[in-house]
């Protein structure tokens, strides 16, 4: 029997990203098992001009490891929904899709000073402490909330309960 590991994921869209978002968590459904799902949030658009992104962050089980569960389902679900990745790192996208936790270990430093990515996380691990300011992470969303436009878009994962699902 494998073993189960827990992924928190931080997906955003910036084109038709009401759909895309609903079209993700549907695809990842198919691959494990999704235990809790945030609301989703509107932000403008991170290093270039562009419609501004919906973000949304979930709690996944999964009995991929962590560079598997990247390469061989989260950009196949990026590539699917239509991405196309061009020189440009910040043109709009259909979907991306990042682990911010593996197993309860930090994936990458440039998450936590980043609006979009802690707001929702923190409706889903309110309790997990930022590595870089050692601080919850809901404290770091509320702080993060008053130096950045941000805005929660209710009814657009509805059928997956927002913030208050739990399989």
């Amino acid at each position: 029997m494998s073993k189960s590991h827990l992924a928190y994921l931080s997906l955003g869209s910036n084109i038709q990203p009401e759909i895309n978002l609903v079209k993700a968590i549907q695809l990842l459904q198919k691959h494990g098992r999704i235990e809790k799902v945030s609301s989703v949030w509107e932000s403008e658009s991170v290093g270039a001009a562009g419609p501004n992104y919906l973000n949304a962050c979930v709690l996944f089980n999964t009995a991929l490891m962590q560079t598997v569960l990247k390469e061989q389902l989260l950009l196949p679900i990026e590539l699917e929904l239509g991405r196309k990745r061009i020189a440009d790192k910040f043109a709009p996208r259909t979907m991306d899709i990042d682990i911010v936790l593996f197993d309860g270990r930090s994936c990458d430093d440039k998450y936590w000073e980043q609006a979009f990515v802690v707001i929702p996380l923190a409706e889903i691990y309110p309790n997990y402490e930022n590595p870089l300011k050692y601080e919850s992470i809901k404290e770091t969303a509320t702080r993060l909330r008053k130096m950045f436009w941000i805005e929660e878009r209710r009814g657009v994962l509805r059928q997956f309960g927002g913030n208050s699902f739990v399989a």
